[in-house]
């Protein structure tokens, strides 16, 4: 049993703003001294305490993931040490069977939280844990990380994917405007074509690559593609494997994602042919934006976090989104995703920063350095870094918007983290039509 849920309902109120108590187990002595340290007193003190973390975080990202619960080190006396890594999908594994799985990590496919739960690797969030995420995240942010009416993980960060990103300077100068609708979209890129294109120049970039992960992007071509062309009924059955992966609607929508990869008219001036969108790390595809060799990248919201230091991301900025229109302007088809933390162990130290991940407090700490958001109800907009992640946090919120999580996160992990990162990384390197890619796939689907 975990000694926080021991301490019941005491432990529990600690955290929804008891003074009196914390997680350490006595006083704060000297962070409840220190008026610097009065917000973190609840979580108790723990000098000398280290809690890992594990992610797919790095870079850029992960020194902004660093900074954002500094404060917390100080004040509580935790050490939080965080390796992220492109190989984290498998890393996990050999962790965890090696006997040294992290504290806590952080997952970025509820399938793959859901199958090492499955695995008994995971615990229960604690007490306190569990009433900070109920108080502050939708059930439909929950739902993805609880398991069999228990919590094991919520969202400390959350994005937005149907995005493109653009040069608002680089539209002006050619007269381009933003469509709002997918023939709208076709005909700005036919457009772009005409009026750019050259083996250095062409409308779209795109890129695919990302360590062991390598094909993710291309599975979020396909899911946009799928909630425009079939909806979110069909994406539902789909993604739940009620209908084949295969489909011929699944077949049509990957066809339409094929209309811009595959296209060498339409993508990765400066770069390559179309197979170069398998070799091409996904970042880097994007920035060709600022260098004016393509107009249009299909990126999510965190994409901003992979911008070069001073550029200035806005309406009237170097680099801006907009929304990926849907086949009407009055369909808005929502794909997002989403990072959730869960713990390998109870120990104190692991609850009380998780705990601290799932506050109001940690989330506008980490939303205020910029490149994210997050779900959680308690984020002030004002915060956000830019104009985009203040749209993300509206879409979000919007109750009314139709958004669906990330397919792929969603499937058991050899699928959605295995054979269809790996099947659509060999149909964008024209190794397979849509129909072979998505019948590998469909084979692969576990039988239990």
């Amino acid at each position: 049993m975990s000694m926080l849920a021991a301490g019941g309902v005491a432990a529990a109120l600690a955290l929804a703003g008891c003074a009196g108590d914390n997680l350490g187990g006595g006083p704060a002595a000297g962070a409840a001294k220190d008026s610097a340290c009065a917000a973190y007193a609840k979580y108790g003190t723990f000098d000398g305490a280290k809690v890992t973390i594990s992610s797919t975080i790095t870079d850029q990202e992960a020194d902004q993931l660093d900074a954002s619960w500094a404060d917390f080190e100080k004040c509580t006396g935790i050490t939080i040490e965080h390796n992220g890594s492109n190989d984290f999908e498998s890393q996990i594994f050999v962790q965890v069977e090696g006997g040294n799985a992290p504290d806590l990590a952080i997952f970025p496919q509820p399938g793959l939280l859901a199958r090492m739960q499955a695995e008994g690797h995971l615990v229960p969030a604690g007490a306190a844990a569990t009433t900070a995420a109920k108080a502050n995240y939708s059930d439909d942010w929950l739902k993805y990380g609880t398991i069999g009416g228990q919590l094991y993980g919520f969202p400390i960060m959350g994005s937005v994917k149907s995005f493109v990103w653009y040069s608002p300077k680089a539209f002006k100068q050619a007269g381009y405007q933003v469509p709002k609708t997918w023939d709208e979209l076709t005909a700005l890129t036919d457009k772009i074509s005409a009026d750019k294109g050259s083996s250095s120049v062409k409308p779209w970039c795109a890129g695919i690559e990302s360590g062991g992960a390598t094909g993710w992007p291309a599975t979020d071509w396909l899911e946009d593609m799928v909630l425009r062309t079939a909806g979110p009924d069909v994406y539902d059955q789909w993604v739940q494997h009620k209908i084949p992966f295969d489909d011929p609607r699944i077949v049509t929508a990957l066809d339409r994602a094929g209309s811009i990869l595959q296209d060498p008219k339409r993508v990765n001036g400066g770069i390559g042919d179309p197979r170069s969108v398998a070799t091409t790390p996904w970042a880097d595809a994007g920035l060709q934006v600022l260098q004016n060799t393509c107009y249009l990248f299909r990126g999510a919201s965190f994409f901003e976090a992979q911008l070069p230091e001073g550029t200035k991301v806005g309406p009237d900025g170097d680099i801006y989104a907009f929304y990926l229109p849907a086949d009407t302007a009055d369909q808005k088809p929502l794909l997002v995703g989403g990072d959730y933390v869960a713990a390998f162990n109870d120990h104190k130290a692991t609850q009380a920063v998780q705990a601290y991940l799932a506050s109001p407090e940690w989330a506008n700490s980490r939303v205020k350095i910029g490149g994210v958001v997050s779900p959680n109800k308690g984020v002030d907009p004002k915060n956000a870094s830019s104009d985009v992640l203040r749209l993300t946090l509206q879409l979000m919120q919007d109750k009314s918007a139709v958004a669906r999580f990330d397919g792929s996160d969603m499937m058991p992990s050899e699928v959605g983290a295995g054979s269809f990162w790996t099947a659509m990384t060999d149909w964008t390197d024209g190794k397979q039509s849509s129909k072979a890619a998505l019948a590998t796939v469909e084979k692969s689907w576990p039988k239990h």
